[in-house]
């Protein structure tokens, strides 16, 4: 899983360098775009429409 989520923050993130230069110097990302940690979890079946639901919940305060 280790392998798998650093190759996906390098590829992201180089992608993301290349695309939004301006916006990666804006918010001063010039060293790194992701933190040394991740989660992972799983949603035990549910389907697509409820995750979605839940992670827009997320950005919602109360």
């Amino acid at each position: 899983m280790t392998k798998l989520v650093n190759s996906l923050k390098g590829v992201s993130s180089r992608r993301l360098r290349q695309g939004f230069p301006d916006l990666v110097r804006h918010y001063g990302w010039a060293d790194k775009l992701w933190y040394g940690s991740y989660f992972a979890a799983t949603v035990a079946g549910a389907p697509l429409s409820v995750v979605k639901e839940y992670i827009e919940q997320q950005n919602r305060p109360g």
